[in-house]
Protein backbone atom coordinates (compact mmCIF):
# COMPACT_ATOMS: atom_id res chain seq x y z
CA UNK A 1 0.00 0.00 0.00
CA UNK A 2 1.00 3.55 -0.77
CA UNK A 3 0.44 6.30 1.36
CA UNK A 4 0.12 9.95 0.84
CA UNK A 5 -0.43 12.96 2.85
CA UNK A 6 -3.13 15.25 2.68
CA UNK A 7 -4.42 18.23 5.31
CA UNK A 8 -6.58 15.87 7.28
CA UNK A 9 -3.88 12.82 7.87
CA UNK A 10 -2.38 10.50 5.99
CA UNK A 11 -4.41 8.52 3.33
CA UNK A 12 -3.39 5.05 2.65
CA UNK A 13 -4.05 4.04 -1.46
CA UNK A 14 -3.51 0.60 -3.72
CA UNK A 15 -2.11 1.85 -7.47
CA UNK A 16 -2.04 -1.06 -10.03
CA UNK A 17 -1.21 -0.76 -13.86
CA UNK A 18 -0.42 2.29 -16.36
CA UNK A 19 -2.57 4.92 -18.09
CA UNK A 20 -5.43 7.55 -17.46
CA UNK A 21 -6.35 7.05 -14.34
CA UNK A 22 -9.34 5.30 -12.77
CA UNK A 23 -10.49 6.15 -9.05
CA UNK A 24 -12.29 3.70 -7.53
CA UNK A 25 -13.85 4.84 -4.51
CA UNK A 26 -15.84 2.70 -1.87
CA UNK A 27 -18.74 2.97 1.12
CA UNK A 28 -18.68 3.27 4.64
CA UNK A 29 -17.47 0.32 6.88
CA UNK A 30 -15.57 -0.98 3.89
CA UNK A 31 -12.21 -0.05 2.10
CA UNK A 32 -10.36 -0.88 -1.43
CA UNK A 33 -11.39 -4.42 -1.23
CA UNK A 34 -14.47 -4.06 -2.04
CA UNK A 35 -12.81 -4.08 -5.65
CA UNK A 36 -11.03 -7.30 -5.11
CA UNK A 37 -13.09 -9.47 -7.50
CA UNK A 38 -13.60 -6.63 -10.46
CA UNK A 39 -10.48 -5.11 -10.60
CA UNK A 40 -8.51 -8.08 -12.41
CA UNK A 41 -11.40 -8.14 -15.20
CA UNK A 42 -11.05 -4.41 -15.83
CA UNK A 43 -9.19 -3.69 -19.04
CA UNK A 44 -5.33 -3.04 -19.25
CA UNK A 45 -4.08 0.26 -20.21
CA UNK A 46 -5.34 2.20 -17.29
CA UNK A 47 -4.09 2.97 -14.03
CA UNK A 48 -6.54 1.90 -10.61
CA UNK A 49 -6.24 4.16 -7.61
CA UNK A 50 -7.83 2.58 -4.61
CA UNK A 51 -7.81 5.36 -2.13
CA UNK A 52 -8.66 3.79 1.61
CA UNK A 53 -11.29 7.05 2.47
CA UNK A 54 -11.81 7.73 6.44
CA UNK A 55 -14.78 5.82 6.64
CA UNK A 56 -14.58 3.61 9.44
CA UNK A 57 -12.40 0.42 7.74
CA UNK A 58 -9.01 2.39 7.87
CA UNK A 59 -5.68 1.78 9.68
CA UNK A 60 -4.38 5.28 9.66
CA UNK A 61 -6.34 7.62 11.96
CA UNK A 62 -6.90 11.13 10.98
CA UNK A 63 -5.83 14.41 12.55
CA UNK A 64 -7.17 15.48 15.37
CA UNK A 65 -8.73 18.38 13.87
CA UNK A 66 -9.31 16.65 10.91
CA UNK A 67 -12.90 18.01 9.42
CA UNK A 68 -14.22 14.55 8.61
CA UNK A 69 -17.79 15.83 8.07
CA UNK A 70 -19.58 14.93 4.67
CA UNK A 71 -18.18 17.99 3.25
CA UNK A 72 -15.13 17.31 4.82
CA UNK A 73 -14.28 13.71 3.21
CA UNK A 74 -15.84 15.03 0.00
CA UNK A 75 -12.43 17.45 0.33
CA UNK A 76 -10.67 14.23 1.20
CA UNK A 77 -11.01 13.11 -2.18
CA UNK A 78 -9.97 16.07 -3.72
CA UNK A 79 -6.98 16.24 -1.64
CA UNK A 80 -6.14 12.92 -2.56
CA UNK A 81 -6.45 13.76 -6.42
CA UNK A 82 -4.19 17.10 -5.67
CA UNK A 83 -1.65 14.87 -3.90
CA UNK A 84 -1.04 12.23 -6.26
CA UNK A 85 -1.34 14.48 -8.85
CA UNK A 86 -3.78 12.77 -10.77
CA UNK A 87 -5.21 14.07 -14.25
CA UNK A 88 -8.02 13.06 -16.30
CA UNK A 89 -9.58 10.96 -13.96
CA UNK A 90 -12.65 8.73 -14.20
CA UNK A 91 -13.74 8.35 -10.73
CA UNK A 92 -15.69 5.52 -9.77
CA UNK A 93 -18.37 6.06 -7.09
CA UNK A 94 -20.25 3.21 -5.05
CA UNK A 95 -22.42 3.27 -1.82
CA UNK A 96 -21.10 6.43 -0.49
CA UNK A 97 -22.00 9.78 -2.17
CA UNK A 98 -19.72 12.63 -0.95
CA UNK A 99 -17.83 12.25 -4.14
CA UNK A 100 -20.60 13.40 -5.82
CA UNK A 101 -20.15 16.79 -4.03
CA UNK A 102 -16.83 17.51 -6.25
CA UNK A 103 -18.76 19.88 -8.85
CA UNK A 104 -20.61 21.53 -6.32
CA UNK A 105 -17.41 22.77 -3.85
CA UNK A 106 -15.56 23.64 -7.10
CA UNK A 107 -13.24 21.03 -6.89
CA UNK A 108 -13.21 18.57 -9.63
CA UNK A 109 -10.91 19.80 -12.13
CA UNK A 110 -9.33 16.68 -12.19
CA UNK A 111 -12.54 14.72 -12.70
CA UNK A 112 -12.71 14.03 -16.52
CA UNK A 113 -15.47 11.26 -16.68
CA UNK A 114 -17.56 9.07 -14.10
CA UNK A 115 -19.06 6.05 -13.19
CA UNK A 116 -21.29 6.27 -11.23
CA UNK A 117 -22.96 2.76 -9.12
CA UNK A 118 -25.52 2.40 -6.49
CA UNK A 119 -24.90 5.68 -3.73
CA UNK A 120 -26.24 7.72 -1.71
CA UNK A 121 -27.50 10.83 -3.70
CA UNK A 122 -30.00 13.76 -3.21
CA UNK A 123 -31.75 13.61 0.30
CA UNK A 124 -31.09 9.86 0.78
CA UNK A 125 -28.31 10.48 3.36
CA UNK A 126 -28.08 8.41 5.89
CA UNK A 127 -29.33 5.55 3.29
CA UNK A 128 -31.80 3.50 3.92
CA UNK A 129 -32.50 0.70 7.21
CA UNK A 130 -28.83 0.29 7.34
CA UNK A 131 -27.66 4.08 7.18
CA UNK A 132 -30.11 4.45 9.78
CA UNK A 133 -28.83 2.25 12.19
CA UNK A 134 -25.34 2.95 12.05
CA UNK A 135 -25.74 6.46 12.70
CA UNK A 136 -27.62 5.62 15.88
CA UNK A 137 -24.81 3.47 16.79
CA UNK A 138 -22.49 6.42 16.56
CA UNK A 139 -24.89 8.29 18.98
CA UNK A 140 -24.80 5.22 21.70
CA UNK A 141 -21.75 5.12 24.19
CA UNK A 142 -19.73 1.75 22.74
CA UNK A 143 -22.84 1.47 19.58
CA UNK A 144 -19.58 0.86 17.20
CA UNK A 145 -17.73 -1.52 18.73
CA UNK A 146 -21.06 -3.15 18.68
CA UNK A 147 -22.35 -2.67 15.26
CA UNK A 148 -18.85 -4.07 14.24
CA UNK A 149 -19.27 -7.04 16.28
CA UNK A 150 -22.52 -8.13 15.03
CA UNK A 151 -20.98 -7.84 11.65
CA UNK A 152 -18.70 -10.40 12.22
CA UNK A 153 -21.33 -12.96 13.22
CA UNK A 154 -22.70 -14.81 9.65
CA UNK A 155 -26.55 -14.20 10.51
CA UNK A 156 -26.82 -11.18 11.99
CA UNK A 157 -24.89 -9.74 8.81
CA UNK A 158 -27.40 -11.07 7.01
CA UNK A 159 -29.94 -8.71 8.61
CA UNK A 160 -31.75 -5.81 7.17
CA UNK A 161 -30.15 -3.39 9.44
CA UNK A 162 -26.46 -4.54 8.85
CA UNK A 163 -25.80 -5.85 5.45
CA UNK A 164 -28.85 -8.31 4.45
CA UNK A 165 -29.85 -5.04 2.19
CA UNK A 166 -26.62 -4.16 1.26
CA UNK A 167 -25.52 -7.11 -0.76
CA UNK A 168 -27.55 -9.85 -2.34
CA UNK A 169 -24.93 -12.34 -1.96
CA UNK A 170 -23.44 -12.96 1.77
CA UNK A 171 -20.54 -11.08 2.12
CA UNK A 172 -17.20 -13.38 2.71
CA UNK A 173 -16.14 -13.61 6.58
CA UNK A 174 -12.57 -12.35 5.90
CA UNK A 175 -13.40 -9.25 3.95
CA UNK A 176 -15.71 -8.60 6.87
CA UNK A 177 -13.16 -9.13 9.50
CA UNK A 178 -10.47 -7.27 7.65
CA UNK A 179 -12.98 -4.05 7.50
CA UNK A 180 -14.16 -4.57 10.84
CA UNK A 181 -10.63 -4.67 12.83
CA UNK A 182 -9.53 -1.01 12.88
CA UNK A 183 -13.03 -0.12 14.11
CA UNK A 184 -12.65 -2.47 16.86
CA UNK A 185 -8.94 -1.97 17.51
CA UNK A 186 -8.84 1.60 17.51
CA UNK A 187 -10.58 3.92 19.15
CA UNK A 188 -9.13 6.80 17.26
CA UNK A 189 -10.64 4.90 14.13
CA UNK A 190 -14.39 4.85 16.09
CA UNK A 191 -13.66 8.80 16.87
CA UNK A 192 -12.87 9.15 12.95
CA UNK A 193 -16.41 7.13 11.92
CA UNK A 194 -18.04 8.69 14.98
CA UNK A 195 -17.37 12.43 13.29
CA UNK A 196 -18.66 11.57 9.84
CA UNK A 197 -21.84 9.78 11.67
CA UNK A 198 -23.09 12.16 13.69
CA UNK A 199 -21.83 15.01 11.49
CA UNK A 200 -24.39 17.71 10.34
CA UNK A 201 -27.03 16.87 7.55
CA UNK A 202 -28.81 19.76 5.56
CA UNK A 203 -31.43 17.65 3.42
CA UNK A 204 -32.10 20.84 1.34
CA UNK A 205 -28.54 21.35 0.73
CA UNK A 206 -27.89 17.91 -0.33
CA UNK A 207 -30.08 18.04 -3.37
CA UNK A 208 -28.93 21.20 -4.21
CA UNK A 209 -25.37 19.73 -3.93
CA UNK A 210 -26.15 16.68 -6.13
CA UNK A 211 -28.31 18.70 -8.84
CA UNK A 212 -24.98 20.81 -9.29
CA UNK A 213 -23.38 17.58 -11.81
CA UNK A 214 -25.93 19.26 -13.80
CA UNK A 215 -22.32 21.79 -14.13
CA UNK A 216 -20.45 18.42 -15.30
CA UNK A 217 -19.46 18.32 -18.59
CA UNK A 218 -17.75 15.09 -18.98
CA UNK A 219 -19.10 11.64 -20.37
CA UNK A 220 -20.71 10.06 -17.17
CA UNK A 221 -22.03 6.17 -16.79
CA UNK A 222 -24.85 5.38 -14.23
CA UNK A 223 -24.34 1.88 -13.27
CA UNK A 224 -27.52 1.13 -10.81
CA UNK A 225 -29.27 -1.91 -9.59
CA UNK A 226 -32.81 -1.49 -10.07
CA UNK A 227 -33.22 -4.49 -7.17
CA UNK A 228 -31.41 -2.79 -4.17
CA UNK A 229 -34.05 -1.06 -1.43
CA UNK A 230 -31.32 1.34 0.00
CA UNK A 231 -30.48 3.07 -2.71
CA UNK A 232 -33.98 4.31 -4.71
CA UNK A 233 -34.05 3.07 -8.14
CA UNK A 234 -35.68 6.25 -9.68
CA UNK A 235 -32.19 7.78 -7.73
CA UNK A 236 -30.07 6.01 -10.60
CA UNK A 237 -32.58 6.98 -13.86
CA UNK A 238 -32.82 11.24 -12.11
CA UNK A 239 -28.76 10.98 -11.93
CA UNK A 240 -28.16 9.95 -15.47
CA UNK A 241 -30.75 13.06 -16.26
CA UNK A 242 -29.08 15.10 -14.75
CA UNK A 243 -25.81 14.61 -16.20
CA UNK A 244 -25.03 16.55 -19.51
CA UNK A 245 -23.42 13.91 -20.94
CA UNK A 246 -25.03 10.97 -19.08
CA UNK A 247 -25.96 7.51 -20.31
CA UNK A 248 -27.95 4.79 -17.96
CA UNK A 249 -26.90 0.92 -17.44
CA UNK A 250 -28.75 -1.57 -15.03
CA UNK A 251 -26.92 -4.79 -12.95
CA UNK A 252 -30.21 -7.08 -12.74
CA UNK A 253 -30.31 -9.00 -9.44
CA UNK A 254 -27.56 -7.36 -7.86
CA UNK A 255 -28.07 -4.78 -4.28
CA UNK A 256 -26.05 -2.00 -3.58
CA UNK A 257 -22.55 -3.76 -3.66
CA UNK A 258 -22.85 -4.61 -7.09
CA UNK A 259 -19.11 -5.46 -7.16
CA UNK A 260 -19.74 -7.65 -5.02
CA UNK A 261 -22.84 -9.31 -5.97
CA UNK A 262 -22.12 -9.28 -9.82
CA UNK A 263 -18.68 -8.17 -10.62
CA UNK A 264 -18.25 -9.59 -14.06
CA UNK A 265 -21.63 -7.78 -14.95
CA UNK A 266 -19.93 -4.45 -13.42
CA UNK A 267 -16.48 -5.03 -14.86
CA UNK A 268 -17.79 -5.56 -18.09
CA UNK A 269 -20.07 -2.41 -18.33
CA UNK A 270 -16.77 -0.24 -16.51
CA UNK A 271 -14.25 -1.57 -19.38
CA UNK A 272 -17.03 -0.48 -22.06
CA UNK A 273 -17.00 2.81 -20.63
CA UNK A 274 -14.02 3.38 -20.17
CA UNK A 275 -12.52 2.13 -24.03
CA UNK A 276 -15.14 4.33 -25.55
CA UNK A 277 -13.76 7.77 -25.18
Amino acid sequence: MGQIEVPAGVVEYDMTGSGPPVVLLHGVLMDHTVWDEVLPLLPDGFTYVRPVLPLGAHRRPMRADADLTLHGLTGVVADVLDALGLEDVTLVHSDWGGGLFLTARGRDRRVARQVILPCEAFDNFPPGLPGRMLTLAARMPGGLALAARQLRVGPLRRLPVLFGRMARRPVPDALVRRWTEPLLADRLVRRDLRAYCTGPLDKAGLVRDTEALSWFPGEALVLWSPDNRVMPPEHGRRLARLLPAGRYAEVPGAYVLSMLDEPQAVAREIGRFLTSA
